[in-house]
């Protein structure tokens, strides 16, 4: 396998799985996951998907339901239908309508707002 090619796992609806989890490639999601999860690709999960923890990877397409903290170096697509529970942080965001989203989400890829400098005199009345 070269670099280029990622290898694609599944987990298929009607599967649980507890534990931990650090995949090379992407995953794709259609069972129920509990636990921490680095994904080294993408990670797609399907409409029955769930997730009960806090997950790491590159991309991330949601259809399903998180419950957890999402850390995305890339890109997040929220899924019409998706809930979210949780802290996201990502560089781009995609939110279709129907999603329900619960938490805070912080693009990396902005700088923090520059404080404004108090001027260094003052006058007094």
């Amino acid at each position: 396998m070269t670099k280029q090619e990622t290898m694609m796992n599944i987990l298929g609806n009607g599967t649980k799985f507890k534990g931990n989890a650090k995949i090379a490639g992407s995953l794709r999601i259609d069972g129920e996951f509990e636990g921490g999860m680095t994904v080294s690709e993408t990670l797609i999960i399907g409409k029955t998907g769930k997730i009960k923890g806090d997950i790491k990877t590159k991309n991330s397409i949601i259809g399903g339901y998180i419950n957890g903290n999402l850390k995305t170096d890339e890109k997040v697509e929220l899924q019409s239908g998706a809930k979210f529970e949780g802290d996201l942080i990502c560089k781009k965001l995609i939110i279709e309508d129907g999603v329900t989203f619960d938490g805070n989400c912080k693009m990396s890829e902005t700088k923090p707002a520059i404080e404004q400098q108090k001027p260094k005199h003052q006058e007094r009345i």
